[in-house]
C-alpha cells in the first residue's frame, strides 16, 4: 500500500466530513501530529439518534464531551437528558470565562469561542440532592426493572412477575414499596393461600426471598424514589422559550451506594419514552438525546430478559426520534448486541497497563473501520481532550477516522454555584407538580381495609365497557392477529401465523376509541391473559413470554407492559 502525503490524508478527513445539514461540530483533526483547523469533524445532527459511545480511560475527558456535545444539541433546539455523576455538570448553567490557554486552544482549532449559559433543569432521585423529586410508581417500573434492583435471580424474578400479575388482574395499585410488600403478605397469608396456588410457578419461600429484598430497599432509603406524584417523561422533551433544547441534569449525591437504582432508572425512563412517543420516522434532528453515562453498571450481572430489553430498545427507540449515546471506559463494557448498533464513536484513550487493559486496546482498535492511523498507538498516546472519531454520515455510511482535537465547553466545567442551582430548583414549573409526595388510596390501603378488590366477598371491581366482562374479552383470532402484528410491525420479520379471516357484518365489533395518553389500565380476565400470553410468547421469544401475561384489554394498541414489563399507567 502506498504511503499516504500529509495533504493526501487532510484531503480525506475534508472530503469525509464534508457535511450538507446542521451538524454537531466535535473539532478539528490531528494528522501526523499537527491539528489542522481546515479539517474540521463533525457530526449529523439528523444521525443523532443513531445512537453512540463516548469511551475513554478515567481522566481523558468523557465528561467534558458530553458536556460539549449537550450544549450544541441545546442550542440546535434538541433536548438533552444527562446524569450529574460527579457533579460537575451543573455548570452548563453558568456562562465561562476565556482564559488566555482556552483562548489559544479554541483559535487553533478554529472554535469562535465565547461563554454562554444554557437552559438547564435539575432532577434528584427521590429528592436525594438539590433538584425536583423524581418518583415512579411500583407498578410503573415493573418487574423486570424492580428484580434487577433487588438483584433477584431468574427464577424469583419470573416470580415477582406473577406477583405483578395478580394485582394487575385484581386491580390492586402498587404504588410504593408497603403495596408490594402488603401484596406479598396477603399471597403469603393464610387468607391468601388460595390466590397463591392459583398463580401456579410461585412458591411461599420465594414470596419470601422477594419480601426480605423489599425490606432491604426499604433499609437502603428507597422507599422515597417509589411513590406519587409520578414522573412524567414528556418533561424531558421541552424546549426554552427562545426555542433551545432544555437540558436535564439528573444529580446523583449518593451514586457510589445506589449505582444499581440509578442504572435501572435511566432505563425505566427511556422504557417510558418508547411506549409513549409515536414513530417518527427520519428526521431532520431528534427529538431527545439520552447520556447513560458510567454505562456499564447497566450490564454487570444482568439477567438475560434485563439484556435482551435494553436490545430490543435501544433498536427501535431510534425510530421514535430518540438518541442514546453511551459513556464507558472500553467498548467492551457494552454487550456486542447493544454495539453493533451505536452508529457514532467518540474514543478517548485507553491505558494499557495490564494483560487485561492490553486486550481491551485489541478489542477497541477491532471495532473501527481501516484507517490512516496505527490505531493502537494513536490510542495510548491520545492527550486529554482528544479522542479518535468515526460516526455516520448522512448517506448512512461511516465517516473516515480521525484523530481530533475536541471543542471546549462555553459553559462552566464544573459545578455551578450552590445558590444558582437553588434558586433554578426554586423557579421551575416542575416544582409544584413534583415537589410534594402524595399517597393516594392503593393496594396496601385495599388490603388493609377490606381485602383485594374483586377478590372475596366484596364486589368486583367495575369493568368498563369492552374489558374482560361480559363476553367483551378477546378471541383467539384477536390474539393471533395482535401476534402477527407484533412479529411484523415490532420486530420487524415475516410472521409465520397465517392472516386472518375476515370478519363478518355480524360479528364485525366496532372499533374502540383509542384512550387518551396516561389512561389507567382495565383489569383483564384471568382466561384471556393465560391465553394471550401464549400467543404472545410465541411473538417474543421465551425471554419476555411472562411480561405478556398481563396484556389486558388495550389489545391492538400496545402491550400493557412494555419491552421491560413497565406499565404506561399514569394516575395524578
Amino acid at each position: 500500500m502506498a504511503i499516504k502525503s500529509t495533504a493526501d490524508k487532510v484531503a480525506t478527513i475534508q472530503k469525509g466530513y464534508t457535511l450538507e445539514g446542521p451538524t454537531i461540530e466535535l473539532g478539528a483533526a490531528i494528522i501526523d501530529g499537527e491539528v489542522h483547523k481546515d479539517a474540521p469533524v463533525r457530526l449529523p445532527l439528523s444521525m443523532m439518534n443513531r445512537h453512540g459511545l463516548v469511551a475513554g480511560a478515567t481522566g481523558t475527558g468523557k465528561t467534558v464531551t458530553l458536556h460539549m456535545m449537550a450544549e450544541q444539541l441545546s442550542a440546535a433546539g434538541v433536548p438533552v437528558f444527562l446524569a450529574d455523576i460527579k457533579g460537575d455538570l451543573s455548570g452548563l448553567a453558568t456562562a465561562a470565562t476565556g482564559s488566555p490557554k482556552l483562548l489559544a486552544r479554541t483559535e487553533g482549532i478554529g472554535q469562535a469561542w465565547s461563554g454562554k449559559t444554557f437552559p438547564v433543569e435539575f432532577l434528584a432521585l427521590g429528592g436525594d440532592g438539590n433538584g425536583i423529586p423524581v418518583r415512579a410508581t411500583i407498578t410503573s417500573f415493573g418487574p423486570i426493572l424492580l428484580s434487577r434492583i433487588m438483584e433477584l435471580n431468574d427464577t424469583q424474578e419470573s416470580s415477582l412477575q406473577l406477583v405483578f400479575h395478580f394485582a394487575d388482574k385484581n386491580d390492586l395499585e402498587l404504588i410504593d414499596l408497603k403495596d408490594l410488600r402488603a401484596v406479598i403478605q396477603f399471597l403469603t397469608s393464610a387468607e391468601g393461600k388460595d390466590e397463591l396456588e392459583e398463580l401456579g410457578g410461585l412458591s411461599k419461600s420465594t414470596a419470601g426471598v422477594i419480601l426480605r429484598e423489599l425490606v432491604t430497599l426499604e433499609a437502603q432509603g428507597m422507599e422515597k424514589f417509589f411513590g406519587e406524584p409520578e414522573f412524567d417523561t414528556a418533561e424531558l422533551m421541552r424546549t426554552a422559550p427562545d426555542g433551545r433544547g432544555v437540558i436535564t441534569c439528573l444529580e446523583l449525591p449518593t451514586l457510589q451506594t445506589k449505582p444499581m437504582l440509578f442504572s435501572t432508572f435511566l432505563m425505566w425512563l427511556l422504557a417510558d419514552l418508547f411506549d409513549e412517543l409515536p414513530e417518527a420516522g427520519d428526521l431532520d434532528k431528534p427529538k431527545l438525546v439520552f447520556f447513560l453515562d458510567e454505562a456499564h453498571l447497566l450490564f454487570n450481572g444482568a439477567s438475560k430478559a434485563f439484556l435482551d430489553a435494553i436490545t430490543t430498545t435501544v433498536r427501535l427507540i431510534r425510530s421514535k426520534g430518540v438518541g442514546i449515546f453511551f459513556v464507558t471506559q472500553t467498548p467492551r463494557d457494552v454487550p456486542a448486541e447493544v454495539l453493533g448498533q451505536l452508529a457514532n464513536r467518540v474514543q478517548h484513550a485507553l491505558r494499557a497497563y495490564t494483560p487485561e487493559d492490553a486486550k481491551a486496546l485489541k478489542a477497541t482498535v477491532s471495532t473501527f473501520p481501516m484507517s490512516d492511523y496505527d490505531l493502537e498507538e494513536t490510542l495510548t498516546s491520545a492527550g486529554i481532550g482528544e479522542a479518535v472519531i468515526t460516526v455516520m454520515n448522512e448517506k448512512g455510511a461511516p465517516t473516515p477516522v480521525a484523530l481530533t482535537r475536541l471543542r471546549a465547553p462555553e459553559s462552566v466545567m464544573g459545578p455551578s454555584a450552590d445558590a444558582l442551582i437553588l434558586s433554578t430548583v426554586a423557579g421551575s414549573a416542575l416544582l409544584p407538580k413534583y415537589g410534594t409526595a402524595v399517597d393516594n388510596m392503593s393496594a396496601y390501603e385495599k388490603i388493609a381495609g377490606k381485602g383485594p378488590a374483586g377478590s372475596g366477598a366484596e364486589a368486583p371491581a367495575p369493568v368498563p365497557d369492552g374489558g374482560a366482562a361480559g363476553g367483551g374479552a378477546p378471541d383467539v383470532s384477536d390474539v393471533e392477529a395482535e401476534a402477527r402484528r407484533i412479529e411484523e410491525d415490532i420486530l420487524g420479520r415475516p410472521s409465520s401465523r397465517p392472516a386472518p379471516a375476515p370478519a363478518s357484518q355480524e360479528t364485525r365489533r366496532e372499533p374502540q376509541a383509542e384512550a387518551p395518553r396516561r389512561s389507567p389500565r382495565q383489569p383483564a380476565g384471568e382466561s384471556p391473559a393465560g391465553d394471550l400470553a401464549g400467543a404472545l410468547g410465541g411473538a417474543l421469544g421465551g425471554g419476555l413470554k411472562s411480561m405478556a401475561r398481563s396484556l389486558g384489554t388495550q389489545l391492538g394498541r400496545e402491550l400493557l407492559r412494555g419491552v421491560f414489563g413497565t406499565s404506561s399507567k399514569r394516575r395524578r
